[in-house]
């Protein structure tokens, strides 16, 4: 028997990058968790470009590594840095920022990392205020004598810096170690130099000159270095619980789904099991007020389903033997039995838990300057402490030194890096978590910061203005050709093709009990129809440039065709060993909610575009209902993807919004690109925004998310700019020749541990927007 251990490391050992193929460990920054499957990445270009489109890299057959559930691990990662990734907690290599679960698990409220700094905060309180009351007023209360004050300052300091304060000394020491200067490197620098310069004050005095007495001893500082730690600690608390916040959308999202499942046995013996033993294909029995465990389909039953946790819509939608219903959602009124489709990492509640996660990773084009000035923003404040020390220690009045070093030290704590770090990604998470609540999804935060600047939004029809669930109505036939012969012979053909018009007509043909035939060779032709042959019969099936691309002519039935178009309706051209045979035509009803949202969007300054695969009659018809002056019809999916092109070459930014695999490569190259969440998987892996419930007016809501988040980010951003341009200065005493004011120490790191929250609590509001 193989070792199952010498198995894993193998695998360890024989990573394959999936996009390029190049040999990785798993000891790679850059990875991704996918279908039970860690996938590891070369560099974050490699990992960027299969998350954007995993299944064109799936193919190529090399695998990730299996994470089961005995040796499955959670995933942290740095908020401001996430390629950052490792399966334990720990702090940021380069920002030294705590890290967080890339997706918080329910009932894991209690971060370590929190409970470790509250511990040390409060256990060294007493020891912080003792430390400060005795340099305030121990020489007015003359409790003892000034060189044994300062040894008792010492004592009462040494458990702070070296047991509270030690893990800002470990974080600013791998700052230097991975060459990633940090807001604890500054941290670190400051409170070291502030107590080492007073430890050797107090062992050695006679090293300084007199000019440095004060009070009968040396002048010491141990209070500011006691103060500044328990300042620090104060604020890594209030920021670590404000970070919480952040991952409340996504606790939300994954508390909705139910422990267990009631499986029905072959036996029919009934049992309630839990949720990660469901598989494909079990009978599962949903009770009334209980939730639909996994996706699936109903066999048995009819009821009222509450999709508003997913979809965001209010009222409950009815739902009979064989509609499909969604994990999570809950079932109102009546018994269900359905069956398994999806479970775990497949339903869409793990997808959509998946895509909000990694969008709440992903970095905004917004935060490069921010990168780029935190780059070289340690180096600058290094520099001007050490101006400030000697301009003090040379210029400055007595005792000169004693002031270039309290200067030196402010200017060191004050500066935060970390504040300019979070200024953007804070936002992201709150905006992606408000934007699930409400059915809108995106897949990065690109996606949030340009949807504001969409000038033109392209629509497709069928599915996405259209309720996307045609009716049939009727089959006009050609002389020698009958009605039912022509809706079977479609029906039979159209069992191969997945488009909802051809469910459409495959559906009443059923219903009529007609006798269908498996095709002996069936064809898609995307965006105009289906050929194949049944028999001797060679027949194809679509709209007129399907008919004129194989030579058919339709001139025969091409009035009644155009009547029919004009009202509103799809018509399709049923073609026997080349001769039309006939007209299938099926209505697709106007979603009660299009001509709202495209108001909305109007009012907005949205120039609106319809681009459809069905006939350009039938296009204008409904163009002219919902107020769409430029319409196209016939439209091919290259077609649909020159139109984004030709749009994007005339200065437009294009939103496209789509639903089937036709409109999959407009939509990734239009500047957004907008999935229906009721459509295909293509295209919503295609798309950067998916709207679950398929409601266009989630486009309207999400641009009004987008500028509200991109006003918020450039809030936190002004705020960090403006906060260490003032607070520098102030820290190294430009403002002392005017007003005799200097910037204590202790001030300058409560300044610095608000700045965070203050940045962190400004996007919080984006929960209220």
């Amino acid at each position: 028997m193989v070792d199952s251990n010498c198995q894993h490391a193998d695998a360890l050992s024989n990573l394959k990058d999936p996009v390029c193929g190049m040999t990785v460990t798993s000891e790679s920054r850059h990875s991704y968790f996918l279908n039970e499957l860690m996938y590891y990445f070369c560099s974050n270009g490699c990992k960027e470009k299969f998350i954007r489109l995993p299944n064109n890299y799936l193919d190529k057959g090399l695998g990730g590594l299996l994470i089961t559930k005995p040796v499955a691990r959670a995933i942290y990662t740095c908020p401001m840095h996430p390629e950052i990734q490792q399966d334990h907690p720990g702090s940021c290599s380069l920002c030294g920022m705590s890290l967080e679960p890339l997706i918080p698990e329910l009932g894991e409220d209690d971060n370590p990392e929190l409970f470790s700094f509250q511990r040390r905060f409060w256990w060294t309180l007493p020891l912080t205020i003792a430390v400060t009351a005795l340099a305030m007023f121990g020489h007015q209360l003359n409790l003892m004598v000034m060189r044994t004050q300062t040894w008792a300052e010492l004592f009462l300091t040494l458990p702070i810096v070296l047991w509270a304060g030690w893990p800002f000394f470990q974080r600013g020491i791998d700052s230097i170690k991975n060459r990633s200067p940090n807001m604890w490197t500054l941290i670190g620098l400051g409170t070291s130099a502030a107590f080492m310069y007073s430890v050797v004050a107090t062992i050695a005095p006679q090293l300084f000159p007199a000019s440095f007495m004060s009070m009968g001893r040396i002048g010491v500082y141990f209070e500011a270095s006691a103060v500044i730690i328990s300042l620090t600690l104060l604020g890594q608390i209030l920021e670590l619980k404000a970070r919480s916040q952040t991952s409340a959308a996504i606790k939300s999202l994954l508390g909705l789904a139910p422990k267990t499942a009631r499986r029905i046995r072959a036996a029919g013996v009934e049992e309630d099991i839990p949720l990660e033993r469901v598989h494909i294909g079990d009978s599962l029995r949903v009770r009334p007020g209980e939730k639909v465990p996994v996706d699936g389909l109903i066999m048995e039953g009819s009821s009222a389903i509450d999709e508003s946790m997913l979809t965001g819509e209010p009222l409950p939608v009815s739902k009979k033997v064989g509609d499909k219903v969604i994990g999570a959602t809950m079932n109102t009124n009546g018994a269900l039995i359905i069956k398994a489709e999806r479970v775990g990492s497949s339903t869409v509640l793990a997808q959509i838990v998946q895509m909000v996660t990694q969008a709440q990773r992903s970095r905004a084009p917004m935060q490069r300057m921010a990168d780029v000035v935190a780059g070289y923003f340690v180096f600058v404040v290094v520099l001007v402490a050490l101006i400030s020390f000697f301009a003090w220690g040379f210029f400055g009045p007595d005792p000169s030194w004693v002031f270039g070093l309290i200067n030196a030290v402010s200017v060191l704590i004050i500066a935060c890096p970390c504040a300019l770090g979070l200024a953007t990604p804070m936002s992201i998470m709150v905006a992606t978590g408000k934007g699930a609540s409400k059915g809108i999804l995106f897949r990065d935060a690109a996606a949030i910061e340009n949807l504001r600047k969409v000038t033109t939004l392209i629509i497709d029809k069928t599915g996405t203005l259209t309720e996307g669930k045609p009716i049939f109505e009727q089959v006009v036939a050609n002389p020698g050709f009958e009605n039912d012969e022509i809706l079977r012979l479609a029906a039979s053909l159209d069992q191969g093709s997945e488009h909802p018009l051809a469910n459409a007509i495959v559906r009443v043909a059923k219903e009529r009990q007609l006798m269908l035939d498996k095709p002996d060779h069936f064809e898609s032709i995307s965006g105009i129809g289906v050929k194949g042959s049944i028999g001797t019969l060679n027949l194809a099936l679509g709209n007129a440039s399907l008919m004129e691309k194989l030579g058919v002519s339709v001139t025969s039935l091409a009035m009644q065709a155009e009547q029919l178009r004009s009202e509103g309706t799809s018509v399709m051209h049923l073609a026997i060993n080349g001769d039309l045979a006939g007209l299938l035509v099926v209505s697709d009803p106007i979603k009660a909610t299009s001509a709202e949202a495209l108001q909305s969007l109007r009012d907005a300054g949205l120039h609106i575009v319809m681009a459809t695969g069905d006939g350009l009659t039938t296009a204008k018809s409904v163009g002219g209902r919902l107020g769409i002056k430029e319409v196209y019809g016939e439209v091919k999916p290259m077609d649909k993807l020159e139109l984004v092109t030709r749009l994007q070459n005339e200065g437009c930014i294009v939103a496209m919004a789509g639903d089937g695999i036709n409109d999959a490569p407009a939509l990734a190259k239009a500047n957004v690109g907008i999935a229906m969440g009721t459509g295909t998987d293509v295209a919503i892996n295609s798309a950067h925004i998916t709207l679950v419930k398929g409601d266009l007016r989630g486009i309207a809501v999400a641009r009004s998310l987008s500028e509200a988040t991109v006003r918020n980010m450039k809030q936190n951003l002004s705020f960090a700019f403006l906060y260490n341009s003032f607070g520098i200065p102030i820290a190294a005493g430009l403002l002392y020749p005017l007003t005799g004011w200097l910037l204590s120490p202790m001030i300058a790191a409560f300044a610095m541990s608000m700045s965070s929250a203050s940045v962190i609590g400004n996007a919080l509001r984006l929960r209220g927007e």
